[in-house]
């Protein structure tokens, strides 16, 4: 026996193709272990340290193993990282890096144990690479998985706070029941077409089994519902505002930018790859779902007084926008859905980050409330957040105007025309509730003054505190103003993320060509 072992040929790896997960799990490991130290200045300064390290290597190990085109699978066909898996990943690695610095004054890392806290992050961001690179049906689910169970307990990681500990338990809740849902699914799809492998699938639709089969097609319809639960796809979408709300700022700002990344990610992979075959039978009902999801999104936006509840809205609204890119099944579908997640990220975390300051320091919290006159108060942190509003909104000039338009492009020419027009009116509805947020920061009550002595500059005695002042939080202004400027840059000069954007259309060719 031992000599049948010696002879069995050791699996070829490649590391260098591996290198960038590696880096993530990694630095997972070295966070958890470093965080058995307890002097104040490793559990402030080095543990964060240590994570970005770790999300800056994967980074650069990414742009290293960049090769644009068809690119064969790794780990006896596991894992595919092609420009699409890699362009994904990045985005988590940029989500990653806002949310460790949006962490490093919130409680939760502290309540929580910032090593355990940061590993867990790793952990999530580590699932994410492995959900978006995934190339068959096993890889999905272990990725899926390794995704979804840090984030339940990031989620109630500010131990003092009920709505904390109710968000970390809706989101197990919900959250397994769509793993489970998907996994039936997959397994329905297993059964029909006899292969995990992507390739094998797609090979098999059309060929061994038909196009009508019962079996394949009830997989389908569960593995969407499973993968629209993790994307706030409607009418699975219910649990996004309230754990939204009660989760920390900084887990809300990563699972909303990072979370629907991934789902999209593996949408384009499992529906543009495997099941590209049978686009005509699916494309309808994930058409139907991407405008339910449109209306419902923006119309449960309007009443909010929340900011994290609005905007999780927003993001039910805006998994409709994204969802149209894969309902085409075309190569120009690909390539508007990845150029908005990446768009919808500066936007996104530009927002939070602009709530999580306020949330601080503000006896509303984050209530609308809490943005009243910030444009005179701290105009350093309303710009971000009116640029942020704009771009969503899809305002000229902006970044998000070039995403929907690309987006708009993409369902016109996939002979879903009337899905472009759902996405320009939906984009108008939100308007409503987008610059009610810009009107509250900018447009304060007008008083009539009778000519007095100048007032002194001093800052009022109610409502200030050196930690209210915007640069008591350089971490949260770097951010917000960062993210803010890239979306005004990109939306002026988008050539670069064009650029990206066809080049990730590449990883899918063989599928859209063949």
């Amino acid at each position: 026996m031992s000599l049948v072992l010696a002879s069995a040929p050791a699996p070829v790896v490649d590391y260098k193709a591996l290198s960038p997960l590696i880096a993530t799990s990694g630095g997972s490991m070295v966070v958890l272990l470093a965080g058995l130290l307890r002097p104040r200045v490793v559990q402030r300064a080095v543990l964060p340290a240590l994570a970005l390290a770790a999300l800056g290597s994967a980074i650069g190990l990414s742009i290293w193993v960049w090769q644009p085109g068809d690119v064969k699978p790794i780990i006896r066909g596991a894992l595919s990282v092609d420009t699409l898996g890699l362009a994904a990943s990045l985005l988590f690695y940029a989500a990653g890096i806002a949310t460790v610095l949006l962490s490093m004054r919130s409680p939760a890392p502290g309540q929580a144990g910032r090593g355990e806290y940061l590993t867990l992050l790793l952990g999530s961001i580590s699932g994410m690479v492995v959900l978006a690179e995934a190339e068959n049906l096993v890889t999905l689910f272990v990725g899926l998985e390794l995704l979804s169970i840090p984030l339940y307990v990031l989620c109630a990681t500010e131990l003092r706070r009920r709505t904390s500990l109710e968000a970390g338990l809706k989101y197990l809740v919900i959250g397994s029941v769509g793993s489970a849902t998907l996994l039936y699914g997959l397994a329905l799809i297993y059964g029909a077409t006899g292969s995990t492998d992507f390739s094998g699938i797609g090979a098999a639709i059309g060929q061994r089994v038909g196009l009508a089969d019962p079996l394949l097609l009830t997989g389908i319809a569960l593995s969407a519902t499973g993968l629209g639960f993790k994307g706030s796809v409607a009418p699975f979408h219910q649990w996004t505002p309230d754990v939204y709300q009660g989760a920390p700022t900084p887990i809300t700002t990563f699972m909303a930018v990072a979370t629907k990344a991934a789902a999209f990610a593996v949408f384009l992979r499992f529906f543009d790859q495997a099941l590209l075959s049978s686009q005509t039978d699916w494309g309808p009902a994930l058409a139907a779902l991407a405008t339910a999801t449109i209306v419902i999104g923006n119309v449960g936006a309007i009443a909010q007084r929340s900011l994290k509840r609005l905007l999780a809205w927003s993001g039910v609204a805006q998994a409709g926008y994204l969802l149209a890119g894969v309902v085409v099944g075309t190569r120009l579908g690909l390539q508007a859905t990845v150029f908005y997640l990446g768009v919808y990220l500066l936007m996104n975390v530009s927002a939070f980050a602009v709530v999580a300051a306020r949330e601080r320091v503000s006896e509303h919290g984050d209530d609308l409330a809490s943005l009243q006159d910030l444009g005179s108060a701290q105009p350093w942190l309303a710009w971000p957040m009116t640029i942020a509003m704009l771009s969503l909104a899809g305002f000229p000039a902006t970044v998000g105007f070039i995403g929907k338009f690309y987006l708009i492009d993409a369902s016109v020419s996939g002979d879903y025309a009337w899905l472009g027009v759902v996405i320009v009116v939906g984009s108008v509805v939100s308007l409503a509730y987008y610059l009610r947020v810009i009107a509250v920061m900018w447009m304060g009550r007008y008083e009539v003054e009778l000519p007095t002595l100048p007032r002194r500059r001093v800052r009022p005695v109610a409502g200030w505190s050196p930690e209210a002042d915007a640069r008591a939080q350089p971490e949260l202004l770097a951010v917000a103003v960062l993210c803010a400027a890239l979306s005004i840059v990109f939306g002026i000069v988008p050539g670069p993320l064009f650029h990206v954007a066809r080049e990730v259309g590449g990883a899918l060719a063989s599928a859209f060509n063949g």
